[in-house]
């Protein structure tokens, strides 16, 4: 029987802090894994695939929060290889597992106890000037396209499938895939897109113009962004927070759906909405509602200290 291969994405803080990786990794081991441990993700450069993990790995499962699981998309990137998250973070958008529940994880891992999440990638071709091809990369969350100079702005031109949209100076711009809407986009002031929703968002981050709202176009699209000639700094790329390089005026960065995606290992079935609230705490019960409520207990609490008087009273 050939034995069954693991991945465990982690960092250094939290190997060196506690037990739990590796009891994560005893657990897998004693339901039948040999147990590979990752824990120093450098970044690679812009442009340049990093190795992934072996063929014969059947799962990765990544113990922290959502920068982590965007270090470990890197390992499975190009593969069938699904990602598992145990969030050891703060959010952990991404996590499908808090950390309280690794024994109920691992159990359900080995025994195949899961459906598969396929996100949208976003993909992205950087044409610099002169060059004969573009740089290519790729993002589960968002690729941003900044200033390199931080005390000026960056004039950049807009356009989707190949029309004029707008310029404008700005301190960048946010290309986001549904997944990370609730990410930097979702802070800049983008929407939240289902992940389920095949499209990407763009959103600009102090714009000096009038009309900079944040676009959302569909799958079969194209967002361009161009670093013109005119601007006051050159441009600054960075892909899910990690793999960056600096853009020259004249650049051209071109982003669309990618063809692969990220395969997330799903155990709960737990829909979208019920995690959005739930991560970010939402107000469900709004504020008229609330003082509705508050009114009617205090009533209620009012009628009962005044039927208890009466009793007492007879």
């Amino acid at each position: 029987m050939s034995t069954r291969h693991a991945v465990v994405v982690t960092h250094q803080r939290l190997r060196s802090s506690g037990n739990v990786v590796a009891e994560v990794v005893e657990q897998l081991r004693h339901v039948g894994f040999d147990v590979t441990i990752v824990d120093n993700l450098e970044a690679p450069e812009f442009g340049v695939q990093p190795p992934v993990v072996k063929e014969n790995t059947e799962i990765v499962v990544v113990l922290g929060g959502d920068g982590t699981i965007l270090r470990a998309a890197e390992l499975v990137h190009c593969t069938q290889v699904p990602i598992i998250g145990i969030n050891m973070g703060h959010v952990g958008f991404l996590a499908e597992f808090e950390s309280f529940q690794l024994s109920d994880a691992i159990r359900r891992v080995a025994e195949h106890d899961y459906s598969v999440d396929e996100r949208m990638i976003a993909h992205v071709d950087v044409t610099l000037p002169g060059a004969d091809k573009p740089l290519q990369d790729w993002a589960l969350n968002d690729i941003t396209v900044e200033r390199a100079d931080r005390g000026k702005m960056v004039e950049l031109g807009i356009q989707v499938d190949g029309v004029d949209m707008s310029s404008f100076g700005c301190d960048g711009v946010i290309v986001s895939t549904p997944t990370g809407s609730t990410a930097y986009a979702f802070s800049a002031g983008g929407p939240i897109i289902w992940p389920n929703v095949q499209a990407l968002q763009l959103v600009p981050i102090a714009a000096h113009a009038l009309f900079a709202r944040p676009l959302v176009i569909g799958a079969g699209s194209t967002f361009t962004m161009e670093v013109l000639d005119n601007s006051m700094s050159e441009g600054w790329i960075c892909c899910d927070g990690r793999r960056q390089r600096v853009l020259p005026k004249g650049t051209r960065i071109d982003v669309r759906q990618s063809r692969d995606t990220l395969r997330l290992a799903r155990l709960s079935g737990v829909p979208f909405t019920n995690r959005l609230v739930t991560k970010f705490d939402l107000p469900v019960v709004g504020w008229r509602e609330h003082a509705q409520q508050q009114a009617q207990a205090q009533l209620a609490a009012g009628d009962a200290a005044a039927e208890g008087s009466a009793g007492e009273g007879r």
